[in-house]
C-alpha cells in the first residue's frame, strides 16, 4: 500500500497527490510515468510523474477526474493509501541523457496544454537545477483551469501564460503564442509539447512549418505498461511503437496523430475494439483486455 501524504485540489476536478513510494522515488527521472490502482479490482491509471523527492521517498502525481478510476482517487484523502503504484515506467526525457554543457547552449521551448503542465514541470525543473534555462508556454481554456503557474514560474527562463478565452495572460491558443514569440525574434533549437492529442497535433503542424524539431509525450490508453498488451500502440514514422516502453516521448513530426486519436475514441466502444482487432492483426495484441 502507498500512503498519500499530501492531497491538494489545484482547480475544479484536477488534483495533486504526493505519495510515499520510496523505490519509485529512488530511480525515477523526468518524463517517466507510473500506473496507479485505487484497489485490487481497480482500473489501471497511467499518470506522468510530476515531481519527486528522493530523500523523502515521495512521488507527486496530478490527475483529472475523467473516469470511474480517477473519481475514486479523488475521494481519497491524506493518510489513505493507493493499492498499486507501479513505476518508474517508460523512457526518461531525452534531456536526461544529453551533455549539460551542450544543453546550456540550446534554446528550448516547452508547450504545456491543460494538465500537460504536470509532466512539463519536472523537465523544466530538472533543467533549471542544472543551470539550463527554458522558455515555457502554459495554455489553458480559462484562468480557472490553469495549474502549477507559480511552480512553473520559479523554474522557467520565461513563462508565457495563455487562455483560450482571454480571461488571463495572452489570449488564444498556444500555437498563436508560438507564432508571436518567433515573430518577436525568438529562435529555438527544440520544442517539447505535452497536452491533449489535438493540441500536440496542431503544435507539430506549426513547428514543422517552422523547421523546429519537436518532441511530444504520448499518454494514450494503457493497460499493463510493459509493452505486452498493445493498448498504447501508436504509429511513428510509419512504424508501430508502444508508448509505454518505446516512449512516452516521440518525434512529434513523425507521429500519426489522426490514427492515435481515432484509436482512443474507438477503444471506448466494444464494436470499436473489435474493428481495431481485425484491422491491426498481430500488432493489436488484444490490448484493451477485452478482445480475444
Amino acid at each position: 500500500m502507498y500512503k498519500i501524504v499530501k492531497k491538494q485540489e489545484l482547480t475544479t476536478n484536477i488534483y495533486l497527490m504526493e505519495v510515499e513510494a520510496k523505490r519509485v522515488a529512488k530511480s525515477c527521472e523526468p518524463g517517466q510515468f507510473v500506473i496507479v490502482r485505487v484497489d485490487s479490482e481497480g482500473e489501471r491509471i497511467p499518470l506522468t510523474i510530476c515531481d519527486y523527492n528522493r530523500e523523502a521517498g515521495t512521488v507527486t502525481i496530478v490527475f483529472q477526474t475523467v473516469g470511474a478510476g480517477t473519481k475514486l482517487m479523488a475521494v481519497l484523502e491524506e493518510g489513505d493509501a493507493l493499492h498499486d503504484f507501479v513505476g518508474p515506467l517508460g523512457c526518461p526525457s531525452e534531456f536526461v541523457k544529453e551533455d549539460i554543457e551542450e544543453l546550456k547552449n540550446k534554446k528550448i521551448l516547452f508547450v504545456a496544454g491543460g494538465v500537460g503542465a504536470a509532466p512539463v514541470y519536472p523537465q523544466v525543473k530538472w533543467l533549471h537545477e542544472r543551470g539550463v534555462a527554458a522558455d515555457v508556454i502554459v495554455g489553458s481554456k480559462t484562468k480557472d483551469l490553469l495549474i502549477l503557474e507559480k511552480e512553473m514560474e520559479a523554474v522557467a527562463g520565461n513563462l508565457y501564460v495563455t487562455t483560450d478565452d482571454g480571461s488571463y495572460g495572452r489570449s488564444g491558443m498556444v500555437t498563436q503564442t508560438i507564432k508571436d514569440l518567433i515573430a518577436e525574434g525568438n529562435q529555438y533549437d527544440v520544442c517539447v509539447a505535452i497536452g491533449p492529442m489535438i493540441m500536440m497535433k496542431f503544435v507539430c503542424l506549426l513547428t514543422k512549418e517552422l523547421n523546429l524539431p519537436t518532441i511530444v509525450s504520448l499518454n494514450p490508453i494503457m493497460v499493463d505498461g510493459t509493452g505486452m498488451c498493445g493498448a498504447c500502440r501508436v504509429t511513428v514514422g510509419g512504424k508501430v511503437k508502444f508508448a509505454c516502453v518505446d516512449g512516452p516521448e516521440f518525434d512529434g513530426h513523425a507521429v500519426n496523430f489522426d490514427e492515435a486519436m481515432r484509436r482512443q475514441a474507438m477503444y471506448k466502444t466494444e464494436e470499436g475494439r473489435a474493428i481495431l482487432e481485425v484491422e491491426e492483426g498481430d500488432t493489436h495484441h488484444g490490448g484493451c483486455g477485452v478482445c480475444h
